[in-house]
């Protein structure tokens, strides 16, 4: 998260610069989704997929120093079943700020422990099991 990296179409010797902004892809063998605009100067948008290089030019700290961690639990295509999770879990979660928020694939709901801090955020990981999928820590910084 947060990482800048350059990638290349390894076919097509096209690039781009971008920063890593969330988590995935979820598909079996691939690395890496690109936005629809990434994907277009990159060559890959027609295609779908392509073999890529991955270059790092810069990230934040180590995963293990730090930082400011939520708990993704949900994303949802519909408004009205993101918000009846986020009810739910502000009554469960009382000292955590629940917050529900469009993101890129729809409406997503996190759960941020008090500061932000990573070993709450753990526990509250391993505690939850959603009906799809499953929660994971997402690093805010």
């Amino acid at each position: 998260m947060g990482s800048l990296v350059r990638v290349t179409n390894l076919q097509t010797g096209q690039t781009a610069v971008m920063r890593i902004t969330d988590r995935g892809p979820f598909v079996p063998d691939r690395v890496l989704d690109l936005s629809v605009a990434s994907a277009k100067v990159v060559g890959v948008w027609r295609p779908g997929t392509a073999q890529v290089r991955i270059d790092v030019y810069a990230a934040p700290k180590p995963i293990d120093e730090g930082g400011r961690w939520c708990v993704q639990i949900g994303a949802f295509s519909k408004e009205k079943e993101a918000l009846k999770l986020e009810e739910h879990l502000e009554h469960k979660y009382q000292t955590a700020n629940v917050i529900e928020f469009t993101g890129p694939t729809g409406h997503w709901v996190r759960i941020r422990p008090l500061n932000d801090d990573k070993g709450k955020a753990v526990e509250i990981a391993k505690e939850l099991k959603p009906e799809e999928g499953e929660a994971y820590l997402v690093r805010l910084d």
